[in-house]
């Protein structure tokens, strides 16, 4: 019965007359494919809405957010959102400069939670294929701060001293720098060996490409570069919501990053947000849909 089955099976197939499409099945199955299967890049710009239209918010409501998020009534850890900050850092990073291009990465790590977000970047961009190092001048005894310095040294992540950072031209050591120095939370001036970071930074001395976490370290949060001679980034990668002081940045990169702010608290805080594109951790918010190749000097006059 099996090989009288199988016999009619490929006699019926043969008898079968092959379809062969038409020039209009083709168009309208290819159209069907490009409607329901279109994936957008990170790189790509958003089509949902302008980058006027985002909501900035201010360092008060950034931290009033974060309490929120860490309360009872979301459930989140500071560790969960340090990863996907520094995840979706990483993924922003590799977008724009892709490790055949800028493969040598600098990560400068402040004492805070944005040094953290940075701390957990480099560990994903060195599985991504970079030759990450880590200037961490500031270290704390909290668990989870060390055990994200853990977790980059066993990996073999070279940590290196501000001597380092201040002794050599940044360009001809590395290709892409990531401020991850100062968040939202901090307020006043640098001090010592902060500023030495940021004067290295500085357009002046022409810098590799910078990739700014949430705020350009030495910004106002709320108002920008008041001083007018800041470091310029490259690419800014904004978390959970841009900053009131992201709107005066004018590199060719901004994304958001930090794919976790529940609907209910974007309704409640009014959060006008780009959507993310698929799987992606981070997505546009405005600038070139190209990759970078300039220095951090970006807008410095």
């Amino acid at each position: 019965m099996l090989a009288l089955s199988s016999v009619l099976a490929t006699a019926t197939r043969a008898a079968a007359p092959a379809f062969r499409p038409s020039s209009l099945h083709r168009r309208v199955a290819l159209s069907a494919a490009a409607s329901d299967h279109t994936i957008q890049s990170p790189g790509e710009t958003n089509g949902s809405m302008s980058s006027s239209s985002v909501t900035y918010i201010t360092a008060a409501q950034a931290a009033e957010i974060d309490a929120k998020l860490m309360g009872p009534a979301y459930g989140f850890s500071i560790d969960q959102l340090m990863e996907l900050a520094g995840l979706s850092i990483a993924s922003a990073l590799q977008t724009v400069y892709p490790p055949a291009s800028h493969r040598r990465v600098l990560v400068l790590a402040g004492p805070g939670n944005n040094g953290g977000d940075g701390l957990v970047a480099g560990r994903h961009l060195h599985h991504f294929g970079y030759d990450v190092q880590v200037c961490y001048p500031k270290r704390t005894d909290k668990a989870i701060y060390c055990g994200l310095v853990t977790q980059l040294e066993t990996l073999g992540v070279q940590f290196v001293g501000v001597d380092h950072i201040t002794d050599n031209a940044l360009v001809t050591v590395y290709d892409v720098v990531i401020d991850a120095l100062f968040g939202f939370s901090f307020s006043g001036e640098p001090r010592d060996p902060f500023d030495q970071l940021l004067e290295v930074l500085n357009p002046y001395n022409s810098p590799p490409p910078i990739v700014a976490v949430d705020i350009p370290s030495g910004w106002s949060v709320d108002e920008g570069d008041v001083s007018g001679v800041g470091m310029r980034p490259e690419l800014l990668v904004s978390l959970t919501a841009p900053k009131k002081g992201a709107a005066t940045f004018t590199g060719p990169h901004h994304f958001l990053g930090g794919r976790f702010v529940p609907p209910a608290i974007a309704a409640e805080f009014g959060l006008a947000l780009p959507q993310f594109p698929g799987s992606q951790q981070c997505t546009r918010i405005s600038g070139l849909a190209s990759s970078g190749a300039g220095g951090g000097g970006f807008g410095f006059s």
